[in-house]
């Protein structure tokens, strides 16, 4: 039995990119991410999915 890659990135601003941070992952087999400031802890969409995914 193999396992999945699962990756969530997230950047603080619109302007930044998250191309930095999936080279750095390399393949994975899902991926979740958020471009958010880090004052909008409560609200991460990408975050929640990549948990509920996980469960």
């Amino acid at each position: 039995m193999t396992g999945q890659t699962v990756s969530y990135i997230r950047v603080s601003s619109t302007d930044q990119n998250l191309a930095r941070q999936r080279e750095g992952l390399g393949d994975v087999d899902k991926e979740f991410s958020d471009k958010l400031s880090a004052r909008s802890r409560a609200t991460r969409p990408g975050l929640d999915a990549c948990i509920d995914y996980l469960r």
